[in-house]
């Protein structure tokens, strides 16, 4: 199959890559970790980024409005906190949201190259922002480019190889396979900040084989900066690793002149571009095709008139894309339109299903790692693993109660995106697997807690039989069994020394043999009854024998 050389008038990409941190975004430390990012000392070019409530109402557009109203109230208040209510004392301030976002302002562009034969094409930035969110060790680096009169071959070559952390392999020339040749982050001036370096093979071979782990390339360590990789060598405070595959999920809007021409075999190639390179043949038995409408498109308004608004919504899970006429002002427009609709109403939708589906993907790796770091016959590290199980099991709460939601909007597309993301994504069952492990762990640390219980009753039940002992003996001759009243202090002081310690020396004793002492107590108390003896079972020769000693094969009676 071929693709069509038909030109996407807009091209706009979102890349939503999503990363585990530590230390995380919960407790002492949040206020680190804001100032960290704040650039506190001029170590970091991110910056916080107000929301769209600012102090002056003036500032407050209506694309604003249209994405706050088009979700529920639970999601609003997660997106954007609560406001100071009338009925609450002046000085009571607003709650914000459990949700950070910074942006960097340093980043103008990227000049990308598809393979070292081709002119680099210029994409230009227009967001660069680093979600975080309160009590998760979860980080989301959003990064959102888009390039005017494209070839659609071309544009959807950038999509297969952009958005890639790092190659796949190495093609005979050193070029990594499936990424871009080259890629150089552009600064406000047009200056270079930062080159790829995916050609330096011997260098990702030789940090996986040292850390176990991939190597991130240049340009996306410099674009999360001053975050650093978990098992680089790089210092930095704050550290970041992989939590997903290493193909970033990505949103992708295309504006095409006339997107009713587009073939079949086009959309095929267009719904698959995270996974086929567009000039790769897909034979018609290939299982991807088989409900590939079903299962990927949303035809609500793929209508073909001339009215409009002839959109095709794409939805594969990892990806979110919107093909749509660009000759059409409500498809272009980034006030009321569908592209404004894109940057924000999908955008959220498809960034909460992603957040899920990270977090809960750091809930069981770290479950994991807690298990492993687990040495039974370890004191020290059996009471590390219960506060690790203990504390994730608190977050895990914060993270149901808090984040996690079934349903984010009534709107009718909205809803349906949101439903299409999670599903392909599979959420709903991660979720579950994930709580039952947390409710396998508590259910370990209570049984635990009270076999302690139980084994602290046990000692303190044979140290009190003991002490009923001697408690009966002095009761029964006497408290003035020694005669001291009429004694110095001194030596009643000593008497009292004396008897303390021979006290505390028994009951130590006493503690420490405990578990023998119950036993002992126990096989005093048992109360065995004789087990009743069967009579004996006479053959069929009139000899007394024991059951089933008759030969097999050879009946017991008849004839």
């Amino acid at each position: 199959m071929t693709v069509s050389a038909q030109q996407v008038a807009h091209f706009r990409t979102t890349l939503l890559w999503p990363l585990q941190i530590r230390p995380g975004f919960y407790g002492d430390h949040v206020r680190p970790l804001r100032q960290f990012l704040a650039g506190d000392g001029g170590v970091s070019a991110w910056r916080p980024v107000d929301d769209e409530f600012t102090e002056d109402p003036a500032h407050f557009q209506e694309r604003h409005y249209k994405e706050f109203i088009s979700f529920l109230p639970s999601v609003q208040r997660f997106l954007y906190g609560e406001g100071r209510s009338r009925s609450r004392s002046p000085d009571d301030p607003a709650l914000p949201a459990p949700m950070e976002v910074y942006r960097r302002h340093d980043v103008s562009g990227l000049r990308v190259w598809v393979s070292p034969e081709q002119e680099p094409v210029l994409l230009q930035v227009a967001h660069l922002d680093l979600y975080l969110f309160l009590d998760e060790d979860v980080v989301l680096l959003n990064l959102e480019v888009f390039a005017n009169q494209l070839p659609l071959p071309l544009a959807l070559e950038l999509l297969y190889r952009f958005g890639r952390a790092y190659p796949a392999g190495w093609e005979e020339d050193g070029q990594g396979h499936h990424n871009l040749a080259r890629v150089e982050v552009l600064g406000l001036q047009g200056e270079v900040l930062a080159v790829s370096d995916t050609a330096e093979r011997e260098r990702y071979l030789r940090f996986a084989c040292e850390h176990r782990s991939p190597f991130v390339a240049a340009q996306w360590r410099f674009l999360l900066r001053p975050l650093v990789m978990d098992f680089g060598d790089e210092p930095g405070e704050v550290r970041f690793r992989l939590v997903e595959f290493y193909r970033m999920p990505m949103m992708v809007f295309l504006a095409m002149d006339n997107p009713r021409a587009l073939t079949r075999e086009d959309f095929i190639h267009i719904t698959q571009v995270a996974h086929v390179p567009p000039g790769d043949p897909i034979a018609p038995g290939d299982p991807i095709l088989h409900n590939l409408e079903a299962n990927n498109f949303f035809d609500r308004f793929w209508t073909n008139s001339a009215e409009g608004p002839n959109t095709r919504f794409i939805c594969t899970g990892n990806t979110l894309m919107v093909v749509g006429e660009a000759r059409s002002p409500h498809f272009m427009d980034a006030e009321r339109g569908v592209l404004a609709q894109f940057r924000h109403q999908h955008f959220v939708v498809f960034m909460i299903a992603h957040f899920h589906r990270a977090a809960l993907l750091s809930f069981s790796d770290f479950l994991s790692e807690a298990v492993n770091d687990l040495d039974v016959r370890n004191p020290v590290s059996v009471r590390r693993f219960k506060r690790r199980i203990w504390a994730t099991f608190q977050n895990f709460l914060t993270f149901t109660h808090r984040y996690w939601f079934h349903q984010v909007s009534e709107l009718g597309h909205m809803r349906a995106l949101y439903d299409r993301t999670r599903e392909r994504l599979g959420t709903d069952d991660l979720y579950e697997e994930v709580k039952e492990q947390v409710r396998d762990m508590s259910d370990y640390l209570n049984g635990d807690s009270e076999r302690e219980q139980a084994d602290t009753v046990l000692r303190l039940t044979v140290v009190t039989v003991v002490g009923l002992v001697m408690t009966v003996v002095t009761g029964f001759f006497g408290m003035n069994l020694i005669a001291l009243t009429d004694e110095p202090l001194w030596i009643r002081t000593l008497y009292f020394l004396i008897g303390t310690v021979l006290t505390v020396v028994l009951v130590m004793l006493t503690v420490a043999r405990s578990r023998q002492l119950a036993q002992w107590l126990e096989s005093l108390s048992a109360e065995r009854k004789p087990t009743p003896m069967l009579p004996p079972v006479r053959a069929a020769g009139g000899s007394a024998g024991p059951v089933g000693s008759q030969r097999a094969g050879r009946p017991s009676g008849g004839r």
